[in-house]
């Protein structure tokens, strides 16, 4: 009897994916994570906190070129003026512009987090690979984990402060250390996670190296995750800025930061509230905006499982 073999079409053991499964060009698609994080922007609470977000944003990049007055400069006879036509923020005790001020401050502030939340997430992310993947590795790297985590961020920011100074590159180098911790332990959940699947198992018996593993199965399982950490890592990052300005540990006057503003105007609450809730609303809309962001594509990630 001769037994007739149909064809069947082969799929690299690294290409499966859970439960071993080929799955088509539209199931691809809809589990492509950066198309799941960018829908996630687009409806929702996502749609707010982007609008809330851009608005920010746009505001610090062009909101000095609309305003007529510089952030340092001091008008004649405006001293602690309320909001007007001229100073929709009102004015400072120095006589300033505290909207020119606040949208300095803005472009400070998403400077300093725009640098060191990805330089922390980097870090994080490299400690948490190494530490599953490197044999003695996890315990050492979770320890220093563990001596970061117990320092809250405002206590480190004070202590290194205190070596290095104060000023942006202090209040960048506090994010991105509090950071780190979040982002390897995130890491390396995932990593322990991931690995015993049975499609890790099969690019392993196919001979796939370690490092093929990690890019191909960990990484892409865990970047929304990734994404949504990340947004609230951002989130924090203003916080984080924010208070060791009002503390006066952060950005060195007279360059504006939000956090600086606020503490400058808690003195005159009475006379121009304006001086300090400008800046305040500012970070606020931010916050709140970014963590809008963050639950929006948990959410989605949790729909679309």
């Amino acid at each position: 009897m001769t037994t007739i073999t149909q064809p069947v079409d082969q799929q690299p053991a690294d290409d499966i994916e859970p439960g071993l499964l080929p799955e088509s060009p539209a199931d691809r698609d809809e589990r492509n994570p950066r198309r799941s994080v960018f829908r996630s922007l687009f409806r929702g609470s996502g749609l707010v906190g982007s609008i809330l977000v851009l608005g920010v944003v746009l505001a610090g990049l062009i909101g000095p070129l609309l305003v007529s007055w510089e952030p340092q400069q001091q008008i004649d006879g405006a001293y602690l003026l309320a909001p007007s036509g001229d100073h929709l923020f009102g004015t400072d005790d120095l006589s300033r512009d505290v909207l020119a001020r606040v949208l300095s401050g803005i472009q400070v502030n998403l400077l300093i987090i725009a640098i060191a939340v990805p330089i922390g997430a980097a870090i994080g992310t490299l400690a948490g690979l190494l530490s599953v993947s490197i044999p003695g590795l996890d315990g050492i790297t979770q320890r220093v984990f563990d001596v970061i985590l117990a320092f809250p961020a405002i206590v480190l920011g004070i202590a290194l402060t205190a070596i290095l100074g104060p000023g942006a590159v202090t209040v960048a180098v506090v994010i991105a250390i509090a950071e780190i911790p979040t982002f390897g332990r995130l890491v390396r959940t995932s990593v322990l996670r991931v690995r015993e699947q049975p499609y890790v198992e099969a690019a392993r018996v196919s001979g796939a190296g370690t490092g093929r593993i990690l890019a191909k199965h960990v990484l892409p399982n865990s970047v929304e995750a990734l994404f949504v950490q990340f947004a609230l890592s951002l989130s924090l990052a203003v916080f984080i800025e924010g208070a060791m300005g009002y503390l006066g540990i952060g950005v060195v006057p007279p360059t504006p930061s939000l956090g600086g503003l606020v503490a400058a105007g808690n003195s005159y609450l009475e006379s121009n509230p304006w001086f300090a809730i400008g800046p305040l609303i500012v970070i606020s809309a931010l916050v709140l905006g970014l963590y809008l962001i963050a639950q929006s594509i948990a959410d989605d990630r949790r729909n679309h499982r």
